[in-house]
Formats: structure tokens, sequence, C-alpha cells
């Protein structure tokens, strides 16, 4: 019985791994046959099992073909939140703002935040974490040169090459957890219905204040109320609209 049950679960484990490849292997047919809904089905049970930037890139694809601007935009926000130097990514996202009803103008920021931003976003977390470990290598074999090596020359540069190495991992080291906390703390989510009425106050009689609509982007920045979210839009304007009509990214 016993060496039963350990068959049966080796069975189990082989099946379980084999699942989710067989279901991309299915949503990839389908989506180059050009079959976007079922694809798109397909894709979102390959979600269950685990999720990557390239599933939620390709779920955004589908749901872009299918006009379905609220879901494409999510999707592609989630891409991006994964993968945020992806060009094809950040492309295809523009696409899918570029077909949503509200034109936000955001809020100036000054130029060091847009830099910093824009520094921050070359890589995932795990390329700038992987960036960290090598120049932290780089580092221990510059300190060799420079305390090993005779020449004067050699020493020099295993000195102050240690010196960018350090800062290099040191820099790596802060974006990466800086990007893990954006990932872990995410405050932001789409309009998924067709229109919504943002209120003053977090009840259906509160005052309407302005009407956004599906695809566009928010930031929570109170998430207590039940069944309410306090948003704030991009060009600074904030409301209340009902938890059902939005989803986070």
């Amino acid at each position: 019985m016993k060496k039963l049950l350990i068959f049966l679960f080796s069975l189990f484990l082989q099946f379980t791994a084999s699942a989710t490849p067989s279901l991309k292997v299915a949503a990839d047919s389908a989506y180059m046959k050009e079959n976007y809904q079922e694809a798109a089905s397909l894709y979102e049970k390959v979600l269950e099992e685990g999720y990557s930037p390239e599933i939620y890139y390709n779920l955004g694809n589908c749901y872009y073909r299918l006009e379905k601007i609220g879901p494409s935009v999510l999707n592609y926000e989630r891409a991006l939140l994964l993968s945020p130097g992806n060009g094809d990514i950040r492309h295809n996202l523009e696409l899918a703002r570029s077909k949503t009803l509200d034109k936000i103008s955001p809020l100036g920021e000054i130029f060091i935040v847009t830099w910093y931003k824009e520094v921050i976003n070359w890589f995932s977390v795990d390329q700038w974490a992987t960036l960290g470990i090598i120049c932290f290598i780089l580092v221990l074999i510059m300190l060799c040169l420079y305390l090993f090596s005779k020449v004067v020359l050699i020493r020099k540069l295993g000195f102050y090459s240690s010196i960018v190495f350090i800062l290099i991992c040191i820099l790596s080291n802060f974006f990466a957890w800086n990007q893990k906390h954006i990932l872990i703390n995410r405050s932001t989510a789409v309009v998924m219905s067709t229109s919504v009425n943002v209120k003053s106050t977090p009840s259906e009689n509160g005052t309407d204040l302005f009407v956004i609509h599906e695809g566009t982007k928010v930031t929570i920045i109170d998430p207590t109320m039940k069944g309410w979210k306090e948003v704030r839009l991009d060009d600074g304007k904030k409301g209340w609209i009902p938890t059902g009509s939005i989803e986070e990214i």
C-alpha cells in the first residue's frame, strides 16, 4: 500500500508539473489561430497555476483583440509591473490606453523624480538582484587584484574598480528592494466598469464629483471603507468609488 501511494503521488506531481505547460501550449495555439476568447480563457487558467509577465502580456493581447479595454489595460499593467523594462509591453499598454475615453494629463514632477523612475524601471526585481550579486563577486575579484598583485597599475585598477562595483552593487540592491516593495504593496487599480460616478463620500447618496470610464488607472489612497475605495487620478482628482468597479493591478 505504501508503494502504491508513493507511485500515485509521483504521478500526481508529474501531472501537475506538465499541466501548466500543456495549457500554455494550447493557449498559444488558440491565439495563433485567432481564437482570442478561447486563448484568454486558457491563459486565465494558466495564471491560476502561476504568473509571469509573458502570460499577462499574452492575455492583454487577447483582450485587446476582443476590444475589452479594461481587462487589456489591467493585464498589460500587471505584465509591466513584473517586467518594467520590456518595451513591447509598454508599447502595447500605450495602445490600449489610447482606446480609453478618459484622457488624463498627469501632474508635473521634478525631473530628478522622473529620471529616478526611468532608471529603476530599466530592470525587474530579479534582474537588479542578479546585477547586485555579479557586482559583489567582481568586488571580491578586484580586491584580490589590489591585495595580491605586484604590478602597480593592476593594483590601482583593482582598487578603483572595486569602489565602482561596490557603488553599483549597493544601488542594484536598493533598486531591487524598491521594486519588491512596489510588487508587495500594490496600490493601483484599473476601472473595469463601463463608467463609474466618483463620489464625494463612500455612499451612494454622496455627491457625484466626476465620471471615469473603463481602462482608467487609479491610485487607491484609502481602502478601509467596506465596499468603497478612495482613489486618486494622475491629475490629482480624488473621490470614492465602489470596490466592485475596479480591480487592483
